[in-house]
């Protein structure tokens, strides 16, 4: 397994996505350099292209466009000679909603591009785990979780239920910045909140 990355100062944790940062991030290719980038630590264009199935000349282009943004930045101590590393300069972005209803069309579509392409992510890593989940021990087979609930609430209640669960997920932060320990590994949590629409017009008994 890859060893985890180490864990970035505070103040470098997450950022906020603005018009101008989300036309440099809302692309598929940019989106999944800049994921394994912080998932598995500095990488060159050429290491990036291999694990993705790039070319490297598409990597470097957009490394240095999310370079542009803000997203990346050189790992000058990894490089030899020429050989340009690249890291991240965040370990997360907080999306707001409010992009999506920009004035401007263009900053509309690249946040519909951007979030289907985190959909897109959440179901790749899915289908892989489930590809791979013989190769993990029972124990940690035992430790995932693939559930579903539906909940009659309104939009108050839902945004509590959501902050909670954020709440709760960050208590266990600071575990993840402890003292390595060899049955430790970096989990996969994704959660999705959102209304379904009911079919009003049956009839109840």
């Amino acid at each position: 397994m890859e060893e985890p990355t180490e864990p970035l100062p505070e103040e470098r944790q997450v950022r906020t996505l603005d018009a101008r940062t989300l036309r440099g991030i809302a692309h598929p290719l940019r989106m999944q350099l800049l994921y394994a980038l912080r998932q598995r630590g500095p990488a060159t264009a050429s290491m990036l292209a291999e694990r993705l199935g790039e070319s490297s000349g598409a990597t470097s282009y957009h490394l240095r466009q999310l370079a542009t943004h803000g997203f990346v930045e050189d790992a000058p101590e990894r490089g030899k000679g020429r050989e340009r590393w690249w890291q991240a300069v965040d370990q997360g972005v907080i999306f707001n909603a409010n992009l999506l209803k920009d004035g401007d069309p263009a900053v509309r579509g690249a946040a519909d591009t951007y979030l289907h392409e985190v959909a897109t992510t959440h179901t790749r890593e899915l289908s892989t785990w489930l590809g791979t989940r013989a190769d993990w021990s029972e124990d940690w087979y035992r430790a995932s979780d693939m559930s579903n609930w539906t909940l009659r609430l309104t939009a108050a209640q839902s945004r509590e239920l959501i902050e909670k669960m954020h709440d709760l997920l960050e208590s266990y932060r600071p575990l993840a910045h402890a003292e390595d320990d060899p049955d430790a590994e970096q989990v996969r949590i994704h959660t999705h909140a959102f209304p379904v629409a009911q079919d009003r017009t049956e009839t109840q008994p």
